[in-house]
């Protein structure tokens, strides 16, 4: 069977994926993007901060995006879950679950990161809904709400002092013990920032809408939101085969050209940075794409 080849793949087809895609489209490129349609924002109502597409659904955002990209006809979206890199001569090739094969000069990864969840009964049910990770996303849906932070340590006190610009009305759950500094309980203090050291049982909700948290002592206490920083991994493991390194946090590590530390190889979206926003993927996916199509069109040239 005869291996079709692109000048460029992309994996990850949610929004940083199909923005570089239509760089490269429109840069007359030929262009595959696959996608196995499993976005990190898949429970997300409402996409915000995004000009032009402030309040639209995600899905509909990506619906519009592939509706814009079958105009080009150097483009090709394919559903499916890519499994295997390899480098070769040519440049690279992919295997897809489905035991198909492509060959591109040059990959680029928009696969997004996935995030690891609580274990806490509710709390991934609730993701994206009503437990909430960005204030710049969601703060203003939430504003002046009664509203909960889930989390310890310093990354607690971080994330109190920027949410209490949103609300008045916040407590911070540190579902045990809290690991505090005196400097740090004094300040949450002066603030009126409630703590609570008690072990969280449940998240009650209704279709991710949270109504109340219930503690393992059987009490229970209501709110509108919590913000919770979750840790993630790679949702992809691609690129760390083909040898990408990984930042300390667990980024792809990219340099100012959004290349990774394997030539050809490059990055764009929430798997690289951490801004996440729709609006920051699509810009950085827009980046990637004439990066890529220029270094490609310029090594043509001077061949």
């Amino acid at each position: 069977m005869k291996i079709k080849s692109f000048d460029v793949i992309i994996i990850g087809g949610s929004y940083s994926g199909l923005a570089a895609g239509l760089a490269l489209g429109r840069a007359l490129k030929h262009v595959l993007i696959i996608d196995s349609g499993d976005p990190c924002n898949k429970q997300t109502p409402y996409s915000h901060n995004f000009l032009t597409n402030d309040g639209k659904k995600p899905t509909e955002i990506i619906i519009i995006g592939k509706r814009e990209l079958q105009m080009y006809n150097t483009v090709t979206l394919l559903n499916g879950l890519a499994t295997k890199g390899i480098k070769t001569e040519y440049g690279f090739e992919i295997c897809l679950e489905s035991g198909e094969t492509f060959n591109a000069k040059k990959l680029i990864f928009a696969t997004g990161i996935k995030d690891t969840m609580a274990d806490i009964d509710g709390f991934s049910a609730c993701w994206g809904i009503s437990v909430l990770h960005c204030p710049y996303c969601h703060g203003y849906e939430v504003r002046n709400e009664k509203t909960g932070i889930l989390s310890n340590g310093q990354a607690a006190f971080d994330l109190s002092g920027l949410i209490s610009n949103w609300t008045n009305n916040l407590t911070l759950f540190t579902n045990g013990p809290a690991m505090l500094t005196v400097g740090q309980l004094q300040q949450l203090d002066k603030r009126q920032i409630n703590i609570v050291e008690k072990q969280i049982q449940n998240l009650v909700h209704i279709d991710g809408n949270l109504q109340h948290i219930i503690f393992k002592d059987g009490t229970k206490y209501s709110l509108k939101a919590i913000y919770s920083p979750a840790p993630f991994t790679q949702h992809c493991q691609i690129p760390e085969s083909l040898g990408c390194k990984l930042t300390d946090e667990g980024y792809l590590e990219i340099d100012s050209f959004q290349h990774t530390t394997i030539e050809g190889v490059f990055a764009c979206g929430d798997n690289s940075m951490r801004t996440r926003t729709v609006s920051n993927a699509v810009a950085m996916g827009t980046a990637t794409g004439i990066i890529v199509s220029k270094k490609m069109i310029l090594d043509e040239f001077n061949l």
